[in-house]
């Protein structure tokens, strides 16, 4: 990686499309949410919420779709249909336990920092045995504002006592790394098929790109 290695005192993780493989369940339930009111699904959806809290997004779907439900029952709605996906079918990113593994092994703390629910995050961390990885779970529902802001990542940095410039960062979309960015961390891209199309704007933003953990992996060993 391009990223010093001899800086780096913490990593932190996206959830979604970065650790984990989730993306392609959203575009299903948000057709069948919308669609439970009449309304197609807008091509451009989610590039338009990238980044946005869970609480953030129902309030753009309260506002931009004229939902009657309440923002409370909106978010309820959206835990209760992904809920089993994340508990028993969303899988770990290639290589991803790996790369925690050898982090843990060198002493290396991690946190998450996500856009998604605190009930999802829980599902699939503890379906997939991640929860003891990480010294500091947060949800952007914790802080002021989400991604791109930089509140998430330096609210785990802040949990993780470490500065915001000895941070590496691993996301999958262009408003995450921008989050990362503008918290004064070092950011690596991580490839994820749902966001390919702005893979070029992806490594144009992060200080690094990988298509799997594999790489940072065989780049570490190479500086032993």
């Amino acid at each position: 990686m391009r990223i010093p290695k001899e800086e780096i005192q913490a990593v932190l993780f996206d959830l979604d499309g970065t650790l984990v493989d989730s993306m392609w369940m959203w575009g299903q339930i948000d057709v069948e949410y919308l669609g439970r009111y009449g309304i197609a699904l807008p091509p451009q959806l989610q590039k338009e919420i990238e980044g946005m809290s869970f609480s953030e997004t129902a309030v753009y779907f309260k506002e931009t779709f004229r939902l009657p439900d309440s923002l409370e029952e909106i978010k309820a709605e959206w835990n209760r249909m992904a809920y089993e996906k994340y508990r028993y079918q969303v899988p770990v990113k290639p290589y991803a336990r790996e790369y925690l593994e050898e982090l843990r092994g060198r002493g290396i703390p991690m946190g998450i920092a996500t856009s998604n629910s605190r009930q999802l995050v829980d599902a699939v961390l503890e379906g997939q045995g991640l929860a003891g990885y990480f010294a500091s779970v947060r949800t952007a529902c914790e802080v002021a504002a989400g991604k791109p802001a930089p509140d998430i990542y330096l609210r785990v940095a802040e949990d993780l006592g470490v500065e915001p410039r000895h941070c590496l960062v691993f996301e999958d979309v262009p408003a995450g790394i921008q989050a990362g960015k503008n918290a004064g961390m070092w950011v690596c891209s991580v490839y994820d098929r749902w966001a390919a199309d702005a893979e070029e704007e992806k490594r144009r933003l992060a200080d690094d790109f990988i298509m799997d953990y594999r790489q940072v992996l065989e780049k570490q060993e190479g500086t032993k």
